[in-house]
């Protein structure tokens, strides 16, 4: 479609349009609507990652009903066995879903984000911060009862500096190399005190279309016909699982995995229910939401336009009401976050967050400040209204609702907010060109919570042209500092990008399992692991 354009004014100017239609093409729009980015393909697609798109969704709100399921059926999962189950090298997400009760890394992250070792027993670091040096877990086995090796270990990360999955994780690995005494040593060209955060990678050992794994459970099967049974070399013994089999119903398209689980022939899915592709189930099911590092932020052209004033940034970040955009827009599927790391997170600091949060008293009392006035409800500056136009792609209804949200908390402010709504080639385009005063944006952030690409100059979604040489060395400090020194370090980094604001934050997104009712409970999902602590799950 051509592009279009709404302006929304103040409302002592003309109404506040409550609803722009205009087509919604699968990365599409023109310019005008208002805030939905997602700038997560590079940065993430998937698992892990970073960059401006993640795949699209269709997605309709599941609309669950008051009446539950009577009886609990067989707890089976979905797979799809034409796109293969490599847990490093693959792609289909449900088939990836499957890989947590197979395989395990080094480490494991729980629902805060904070690491725990699993198959790592300890490690060292070099003073400089750039040499790292891991003990494996004696006596792992893999299924086939072979012993794991250091050389599995290396492998397995080689394996994942190309992938699609986890290739954003090795940007400052430069080399892992087994060591005589059977330990692993990662060299770092810059230092990351958090790297075992990104270390919770599948090792593997090869051996055929499905490699061989150390978790509970062993995938077998071919065709149509595949299960996971208990692993009898599991170190914490197969005995401890519940179940001993769950068959896996054999899916070839988007459809059929709807009808399985609306049949109950699946007892559990895995969706971002606010996302771009997202399946449309409905019915009768059991919701758990699980916490993600997918960051849905208003990023600021620090470099011309009105937002070159850091006050004026400094205004706008008290004037999104994220509580409103969360609950109202995006149905409590996230989480609202004034910071730049999830709420979840000991890193967060609430206190510099609650100084962040919606206050259009605060806004106002810093646009002045900015030289601005307001007349006939409108911020003014040298008879010139404040105006922002805001550029978002048109593929996600849920994002574009929100968007309209936060428009009308600068319209209720007094600021005049131009809508663009692009095509996804035009809205990259747009940003690439410095063409917005605003942008929605999404990206999943890797589980260190790097900010390189946000805010470094030349950094690959800093589309705002942010440089500020203090938050650049506070985040260098922050990257390489470790246990409470880094707490120390993320409250600079993060009071100094408060000051000096390269985007707003609105929210961290959650995504959902959806589950047969009365079936299951005790759930832990994580952003990398669907079946976290499984063996402690309730299953009827």
């Amino acid at each position: 479609g051509s592009p279009w354009k709404a302006r929304i004014l103040p409302r002592s100017g003309r109404d506040f349009p409550q609803k722009i239609d205009a087509p919604l093409e699968r990365r599409s729009g023109p310019l005008k609507r208002i805030l939905a980015a997602l700038l997560a393909a590079a940065l993430c697609l998937g698992l892990a990652g970073c960059g401006p798109a993640p795949e699209p969704e269709v997605t309709p709100t599941p609309t669950p009903s008051a009446t539950p399921a009577p009886e609990p059926a067989e707890f089976a999962l979905a797979c799809y066995p034409s796109a293969g189950f490599h847990p490093i090298t693959g792609t289909n997400r449900t088939n990836l879903n499957l890989a947590g009760l197979v395989y395990e890394g080094l480490f494991e992250l729980d629902q805060e984000f904070q690491v725990h070792n699993v198959l790592c027993a300890s490690y060292t670091v070099s003073e400089d911060g750039l040499t790292w040096s891991f003990r494996l877990r004696p006596g792992v086995t893999f299924s086939d009862g072979s012993a794991l090796t250091a050389a599995d270990v290396v492998s397995s990360l080689e394996a994942a500096r190309t992938s699609a999955l986890y290739s954003a994780r090795f940007a400052d690995i430069g080399a892992v190399s087994a060591t005589a005494d059977g330990g692993v040593t990662v060299t770092l060209t810059r230092a990351n005190g958090n790297l075992p955060a990104l270390l919770d990678i599948p090792i593997v050992r090869e051996a055929g279309a499905v490699p061989l794994g150390t978790g509970p459970y062993v995938l077998t099967g071919a065709g149509e016909s595949w299960s996971l049974t208990a692993n009898p070399n599991w170190r914490q013994g197969p005995e401890n699982l519940s179940l001993q089999s769950i068959p896996l119903r054999a899916i070839h398209e988007a459809d059929e995995l709807i009808r399985a689980f609306d049949t109950r022939e699946v007892t559990l899915v895995s969706t971002d229910l606010t996302g771009t592709n997202s399946l449309g189930f409905s019915g009768s099911f059991d919701t758990v939401d699980y916490p993600t590092s997918t960051m849905l932020y208003v990023g600021f052209n620090t470099v011309s336009g009105p937002c070159a004033s850091a006050a004026v940034r400094q205004a706008l970040l008290r004037a999104f009401d994220r509580s409103s955009a969360v609950t109202a827009r995006l149905s409590r599927h996230a989480q609202a976050a004034a910071l730049p790391v999830s709420p979840v997170s000991p890193l967060y600091d609430a206190e510099l967050a609650q100084s962040l949060a919606y206050d259009t008293g605060a806004a106002e009392e810093l646009l002045t400040q900015a030289g601005y006035s307001r007349s006939d409800g409108v911020w003014q500056r040298r008879g010139t209204p404040l105006s922002l136009t805001l550029a978002a792609p048109t593929n996600n209804p849920t994002r574009l609702d929100a968007a309209e949200l936060l428009a009308a908390n600068l319209t209720d402010l007094g600021i005049q907010a131009e809508l663009a709504a692009l095509s996804w080639d035009d809205y990259v385009q747009a940003l690439e060109a410095g063409d917005f005063d605003l942008y929605l944006g999404e990206v999943r952030l890797t589980a260190d919570f790097d900010l390189t690409a946000l805010i470094t100059p030349g950094g690959a979604l800093n589309y705002g042209g942010y440089s500020n040489a203090q938050a650049t060395s506070l985040h260098s400090a922050f990257r390489a500092a470790s246990g409470t020194a880094r707490t120390e370090a993320a409250a600079q980094l993060y009071a100094q990008l408060a000051q000096e604001p390269p985007f707003a934050v609105i929210c961290f997104k959650n995504w959902s399992v959806l589950m047969q009712w009365n079936q299951l409970s005790g759930l832990t999902p994580t952003q990398q692991n669907l079946f976290y602590q499984f063996d402690q799950w309730e299953i009827s």
